[in-house]
């Protein structure tokens, strides 16, 4: 178990916040860390790993990494960090950037299997795609046999069939290696499918806790149905309206009747709902 209760000043003059994370996590969790830019997500792993400074305290199991003493050095720390921009060693090739964090051939050998990239390990990162880099980084963070997998929006950059393949081998990891991960996204789906728990952040403290189900699907009353997107369009077809909506990366036309069109403009954020299977489209 990890427990956390912390606070840091981010920002300067006239724009300061406080990062203020009380929290316990449990062995084997998956946890989500969501919220606005902005918000806190990335100083808080920071933090963690030992690479930020910060008030407070955090234990792990019986281990104290910061009180009012003391503050554990990175490396003493049991964590892997994946980055969103890989931080892979472009002088070397796949196998080395592993064995350089524990010269452990059998363990990367069974990484870079689980990974699907075995017929890589002697390729150098400027030779490999962004998905490639993505699961060599994946690999290296686990190189240590990690209590934390920290991991800092690693898939915001990577095409959606990538995505996919990447969260199931990230969650094929956790499973494995009984990590405590954590891990930063903006994308609701992505969350729901692989995290056991958000936390969602807002001006540098908790805002919600809770299962994604809870946070994120907004329906209520009698709507069986709910989207938030972005109306892109709205064309005028005779006596009716066809509203063009941006959903994640998906686009979603819906036919609305004048009164239902009245008022909506392009570019506001609104809410797809439905009752009985009759979609409506709502200004948020």
């Amino acid at each position: 178990m990890i427990t956390i209760d912390i606070k840091k000043t981010l920002g300067g003059f006239g724009n300061r916040m406080d990062l203020l994370i009380k929290l316990h996590i449990n062995d084997n969790e998956f946890l989500a860390i969501s919220g606005k830019s902005g918000s806190g997500k990335t100083t808080f792993l920071r933090i963690l790993a030992g690479l930020e400074e910060a008030e407070g305290y955090i234990k792990v199991d019986d281990k104290i990494w910061l009180d009012k003493k003391n503050s554990l050095p990175p490396q003493k720390r049991e964590i892997g960090f994946v980055f969103q921009d890989y931080a892979l060693f472009m002088n070397m090739n796949v196998a080395d950037n592993l064995l350089y964090i524990n010269n452990d051939k059998k363990l990367a050998n069974e990484l870079l299997e689980i990974c699907e990239i075995s017929d890589l390990a002697k390729r150098y990162p400027s030779t490999l795609s962004g998905g490639q880099k993505q699961r060599v980084a994946l690999c290296r963070a686990m190189m240590n046999r990690p209590k934390l997998l920290l991991m800092d929006e690693p898939l915001s950059a990577l095409d959606p069939d990538i995505r996919v393949k990447l969260q199931d081998e990230i969650m094929a990891f956790h499973k494995r290696f009984k990590t405590i991960t954590l891990f930063v996204s903006h994308d609701p789906s992505e969350i729901y499918k692989m995290a056991d728990r958000v936390i969602l952040l807002d001006n540098g403290m908790i805002k919600k806790d809770g299962i994604a189900k809870d946070i994120f699907l907004k329906t209520s009353g009698s709507q069986k149905l709910s989207f938030e997107g972005e109306l892109l369009d709205l064309i005028k077809v005779d006596v009716i309206f066809i509203a063009i909506v941006s959903i994640g990366q998906q686009l979603v036309e819906v036919v609305l009747s004048q009164a239902e069109a009245k008022g909506l403009k392009i570019g506001q954020k609104v809410k797809i709902s439905t009752k009985a299977f009759s979609p409506t489209v709502s200004v948020i």
